[in-house]
């Protein structure tokens, strides 16, 4: 596969997981690191989120997972909280797998990752229950 045919994948993934959100990752890096950019949509998206073994639920799951446990990557927390509500996480288990990241990530991070998740909530009028 050429990077052309990469990138068109990855876009059409990207949009589909993210929507909106993403674009605007994509859109920010326009100027100041248009390479960047296409990695994110060719590797991430047209490679990695495009293989079989895994759907797309899951692979949402673990990306919140592990942004969690790095407890310094918020902006895109938010962005996969964002898409793991678009391929059908309920909030529910989207707060599992934070409280989850509290026993091999520690309270502050699960912390910090429960405020990601209460900002999505709250922006997308979700009340978690």
């Amino acid at each position: 596969m050429n990077s052309e045919e990469r990138y068109n994948r990855g876009w059409k993934k990207l949009k589909e997981i993210d929507g909106y959100a993403g674009e605007k990752v994509i859109e920010s890096l326009k100027h100041i690191a248009p390479d960047l950019g296409r990695y994110t949509i060719e590797y991430p998206f047209g490679d990695v989120y495009c293989r079989e073994g895994l759907d797309i639920k899951y692979r949402e799951i673990a990306t919140i997972a592990a942004l969690t446990a790095l407890g310094n990557a918020q902006p895109q927390l938010k962005v996969h909280i964002h898409a793991a509500l678009n391929v059908g996480c309920s909030p529910k288990e989207i707060i599992e797998v934070i409280i989850q990241m509290s026993v091999y990530a520690g309270f502050p991070a699960a912390l910090n990752g429960a405020s990601a998740a209460k900002a999505v909530f709250d922006e997308r009028g979700i009340l978690n229950s």
